[in-house]
């Protein structure tokens, strides 16, 4: 019974929010990538191709959206189906995004059931950003995320805060874009307890390399984006080649 009351007030909220967003002036956006495989903060989270679709209304520095990864091969295998809110502000130099990740999957989730929201096992995982966006005269990206709350615990169900910082460079060099990115985790897990953090067993960089992007036409009035990315994680010592096109 407490759980299709959860449903029913989700389903409400999902209602009140299309209704009062119909009313004010905003945008709402939506599209896919289709990506040769998912690898994200130099994990991989699928071993074969991918279709990650999302939804998004914006107004102002506001954000709300949805965002998911779904395997082409007929397993769980690269599931998720985000949720979360964010704000711009300071003339869009900073940037607070709070997210609700769910993994559907057997080896990252604790539970499968989407409405538990039990911590000891639910199999959501809250995480709070805040990135500043970069400026002419400091055109370096810096994004922090801390998980806190949900199914990042260890073996004791205490919540381990897995804390990820990236760094980050975007410019063009003959009508490609390129995005070079530098992601660490500065904090240690406790050895002792045999714990492991949400992105390895110890501090050090697990997501490093660059992405680059351009948009490939099609006809004279379509064109499709096209990117690929070089991605290394040196604490797992893993080498990733990812291709990404855009609808």
């Amino acid at each position: 019974m407490l759980k299709a009351k959860k449903i029913i007030t989700l389903i409400f909220g999902i209602i009140l929010f299309i209704g009062n967003a119909k009313a004010q002036e905003g945008e709402l956006t939506f599209g896919a990538d289709l990506m040769s495989r998912y690898v994200w903060r130099g994990t991989q989270f699928s071993t074969g191709p991918v279709i990650q679709p999302g939804v998004e209304y914006s107004k102002g520095g506001f954000a709300i959206g949805a965002w998911g990864s779904y395997s082409q091969n007929g397993s769980a295998d690269g599931a998720e189906a985000d949720l979360y809110m964010s704000y711009t502000f300071a003339d869009d130099l900073f940037t607070a995004t709070v997210t609700d990740y769910f993994f559907p999957t057997d080896e990252i989730a604790m539970n499968n059931s989407y409405f538990d929201f039990k911590k000891a096992s639910t199999g959501h995982i809250l995480e709070g950003t805040l990135a500043f966006n970069g400026s002419e005269g400091f055109p370096i990206s810096i994004m922090a995320a801390m998980n806190f709350w949900g199914a990042d615990q260890d073996a004791n169900g205490d919540q381990q805060y897995s804390l990820y910082i990236e760094l980050g460079h975007s410019f063009t060099y003959k009508e490609i874009g390129i995005d070079v990115f530098a992601g660490f985790t500065p904090i240690d897990a406790d050895e002792e307890k045999g714990e492991s953090g949400f992105y390895g067993e110890t501090a050090g960089f697990v997501n490093m390399g660059f992405t680059a992007s351009k948009e490939i036409s099609i006809t004279e009035k379509f064109s499709l984006p096209l990117s690929a990315s070089v991605i290394a994680n040196p604490m797992a010592e893993n080498l990733f080649l990812v291709l990404g096109v855009s609808f």
